[in-house]
């Protein structure tokens, strides 16, 4: 290669990025291969391009693998939200489920490979799921955990559990494989379960709670004892806690 091609080969990569984040500011997504069509360039270029912005957060990979414009296009870097941010918009809708299903409602946010508890609230009935603030566990138990991994890319989930998957005592998930083939069916579903996994007696039904970017934020679950859920119910459980994260979402994008 020339002096001449060795300059110019950095300024060809810029342009093509740049015409992809242009795209991307016309069109909702786009996939490895459209890059790779629109640019006419092999689709192992168009992925390492996309790849590159994502690494600086340019563009977001989201559940269905395609791109999106990130928060350093958005500027949505300028209004992170806290978990004091989440627990204040998610604590009227938590009450007003609770209050429905006669069942502990939770929301929890992920950190690195587990979720932290960020508060719930639980009624008062004398056999119930105690709620929990501040406590972590592994994601991959918790169908709060697992509604929020389902919302990455594969690439995203192995790169969390590079190093392999946390041990639990009640974990039914032993391995990157089962894990990515039960995020398969969590994104098909748009909710999880979790059925004696966090612990021994206790279901678990979870719906991500999306941010301005579709990037996931958080999550809201129920939390039933065993001996009480019933599947029957399933369809108003999820319809509930789908209500009370639309709540959340729209509390936090007028903020």
């Amino acid at each position: 290669m020339s002096s001449q091609d060795s300059m110019s080969a950095p300024v060809e990569s810029v342009d093509r990025a740049l015409r992809l984040l242009i795209y991307l500011r016309e069109n909702d997504s786009i996939s490895v291969k459209e890059a790779a069509e629109h640019l006419d360039i092999a689709a192992s270029t168009a992925h390492r391009l996309l790849s590159t912005l994502a690494r600086r957060d340019f563009v977001v990979q989201d559940f269905s693998r395609r791109y999106r414009l990130g928060r350093m296009v958005l500027g949505t870097e300028k209004s992170i939200i806290s978990e004091a941010d989440l627990r204040a918009a998610a604590m009227d809708p938590m009450t007003r489920l609770q209050q429905a299903v006669r069942e502990t409602v939770q929301v929890m946010v992920l950190k690195g490979g587990n979720i932290r508890f960020v508060d719930g609230v639980e009624p008062d009935t004398i056999l119930r799921v105690t709620r929990r603030a501040g406590d972590e566990m592994p994601a991959f138990v918790s169908s709060g955990g697992k509604v929020i991994l389902g919302r990455l890319s594969n690439q995203e989930v192995e790169e969390i559990y590079r190093r392999g998957l946390i041990e639990w005592p009640t974990r039914k998930v032993t391995s990157l494989k089962m894990l990515k083939r039960m995020l398969t069916q969590v994104r098909r579903n748009g909710y999880a379960l979790s059925v004696e996994e966090t612990e021994q007696g206790v279901v678990g039904v979870g719906v991500c709670i999306l941010g301005k970017d579709a990037r996931p934020l958080g999550a809201l679950t129920l939390a039933i004892p065993v001996s009480r859920f019933d599947r029957n119910r399933l369809t108003e459980y999820v319809e509930g806690l789908k209500t009370a994260v639309a709540e959340v979402e729209a509390t936090l994008l007028s903020s």
